[in-house]
């Protein structure tokens, strides 16, 4: 299968017109305030110290196993059946949409409700489980700009835009492949280092190409 086939034609193919057309979506836009918020917030508050880098690097640790399990257990969570009735969700249901139409970009972004209900409880963990205030901005304010490049990069492997380099190359490919070759690997989008870890990232050629990369196997609703 082809990691380039029905590419959109008015899809931006320069990182500039990229650029533009990212910054027109929600997501981009209320990331980029809410980092602007709490990196005047930090400054602020002051107190630098050793332990900000230190935060700051576990929280770059643990992020290619987050992305991981986000991407395995709640983007591609299969509804299921209890006492006769079937449960799913509003974030797997559009992950499913993006699948099977993978070079549709407005429909690729995290959604704005999605932040409104997972930053609260990051702030309140951060603020709850740090000693100081600052370490605290400091934790929130990196998680946003990693998730800003989540977007970013998420968003850049699905327009025509061509890797220049190496670093892009790998993730360009490693999502392409998860769309185009099999949705049972290459879970990592913007960090790979789970992928290779927890045994997701096979060589190509060890793996068939599944015939439900577009629906990840669940048909979808009839007025879809």
């Amino acid at each position: 299968m082809s990691l380039t086939a029905n590419e959109s034609p008015d899809s931006p193919d320069t990182l500039a017109a990229a650029l533009r057309r990212f910054v027109t979506h929600a997501s981009p836009r209320f990331l980029l305030t809410a980092l602007a918020i709490t990196l005047a917030a930090r400054i602020a508050t002051g107190a630098w110290s050793a332990a900000d880098a230190i935060a700051v690097g576990l929280i770059l640790a643990l992020w290619p196993l987050q992305e991981w399990l986000i991407h395995v257990f709640m983007l591609h969570f299969e509804p299921i059946t209890l006492f006769g009735r079937t449960l799913d969700f509003e974030v797997p249901r559009s992950h499913r949409v993006h699948h099977r139409r993978p070079w549709d970009l407005d429909i690729l972004f995290i959604p704005l409700q999605g932040y409104f209900i997972g930053i609260p409880p990051l702030v309140l963990l951060a603020f709850g489980l740090l000693p100081t205030s600052g370490l605290a901005l400091t934790a929130v304010g990196f998680y946003l700009l990693l998730t800003l490049r989540y977007e970013w990069t998420h968003f850049l492997v699905h327009t025509r835009y061509r890797p220049r380099s190496r670093h892009y190359r790998r993730l360009w490919r490693n999502h392409r492949l998860h769309h185009c070759k099999n949705e049972h690997y290459w879970y990592g989008v913007s960090m790979l280092s789970a992928d290779t870890l927890l045994g997701t990232a096979p060589e190509l050629t060890a793996v068939e190409t599944s015939p439900t990369c577009r629906s990840l196997g669940i048909a979808p609703p009839a007025d879809a």
